[in-house]
């Protein structure tokens, strides 16, 4: 509350009191006119007893607004002064106003002790992570490139072959999780920051798509793209382009081979919206509240590849932007996924 509301607050008050006096004093002197009659020195004494009264009342209200203003002045210079760090307004006298300045600078004091801590918690964090990332790094690439140069060797046949290849393919997954659980505990302690700009939204879709669009291939799964190239939208089109492809990822994996996908664009006046369809297994009713949890994974995908990190790495993405996103399915009739980012900054 601001000055001029604290200000209107108390004028209620005053205005209030006043009323409540004026009444009581026209009630009292009614009275007295009415029990002794209407005589000169009753009506000159009523009205100077109204006088004394109305005198007193307007000097009360005036020291309590005084008063009450004085002490919300006090208020606002010792919490300014905290902020600041500058020295105490009240000194060190027994007052109720200095007891409140010393708890209050005690507080500040607390908070700016959490903050640093929290602070020197995400450094540590932030640490952790880049050494998370520099160290598998080099031994899965290590396992990849073994796996590959086993895989050209000639005398390899039948099982052990198998083998070979499933080296490969798991060292794979396992880059991709790490990558994946690195990603999702940057975003979560603010180690990645997101710069959205006003750019366009085709050339985000299109980014997106291209990276599911070998395996969209592999199935014989059309993907339709109906977006203007003159639609813009606020976001940043990196990060935005991985939560598209997280979403689409999924379309492609949960489709039936020689299905469709369908990507379209609407413009509203605070947001665009990007819809992406496919005609998929769907999503039962009573997962849709669950799908974007970390690690939760539906029921009937539990044959399928997933950790279930995906859709809430694009939640937490969009989101940071100041869009949102929500889905709607119904089962064996697919699944529509729409993100709204916002129209302008």
């Amino acid at each position: 509350m601001n000055r001029g509301e604290n200000a209107g607050h108390f004028n209620k008050l005053y205005y209030s009191f006043s009323a409540a006096a004026g009444l009581l004093i026209l009630g009292y002197a009614g009275c007295m006119m009415y029990m002794t009659g209407l005589t000169g020195r009753v009506i000159w004494l009523s009205i100077l007893f109204i006088c004394i009264f109305a005198v007193l009342c307007v000097l009360l209200i005036w020291g309590l607004r005084s008063k009450l203003a004085g002490i919300v002045d006090t208020l606002d210079e010792i919490i300014e002064g905290a902020i600041r760090g500058e020295e105490r307004v009240t000194g060190y006298s027994e007052t109720s106003i200095s007891s409140l300045e010393n708890k209050l600078i005690r507080y500040i004091d607390l908070s700016f002790a959490h903050e640093q801590k929290m602070e020197a918690e995400k450094n540590t964090i932030k640490q952790l992570i880049s050494d998370i990332s520099h160290q598998t790094k080099t031994p899965l690439s290590n396992i990849t490139l073994y796996s590959q140069l086993l895989a050209e060797q000639a005398g390899f046949e039948g099982e052990t072959q198998q083998w070979v290849e499933q080296i490969s393919i798991q060292a794979n997954k396992l880059d991709w999780l790490i990558q994946s659980l690195i990603k999702m505990s940057r975003l979560e302690t603010g180690i990645i920051t997101i710069h959205p700009s006003y750019s366009p939204v085709i050339g985000t879709i299109t980014e997106a798509m291209s990276q599911a669009y070998k395996q969209a291939e592999q199935k014989g799964i059309d993907v339709t793209i109906d977006c203007a190239s003159s639609i813009y939208a606020y976001h940043d089109q990196k990060w935005t382009g991985e939560a598209l492809f997280n979403i689409l990822d999924n379309a492609v994996k949960y489709s039936e081979p020689g299905s469709r996908i369908r990507i379209s664009v609407a413009t509203y006046e605070l947001f665009v919206r990007v819809d992406i369809a496919d005609s998929g297994m769907g999503i039962a009713e009573c997962e849709l509240t669950h799908i974007f949890k970390r690690f939760y994974r539906c029921q009937r995908t539990a044959g399928f590849e997933g950790v279930g990190i995906g859709l809430f790495l694009t939640r937490e993405i969009i989101s940071a932007q100041g869009g949102y996103i929500k889905v709607s399915s119904k089962l064996e009739q697919g699944a529509t996924f729409s993100i709204f980012l916002l129209a302008d900054s």
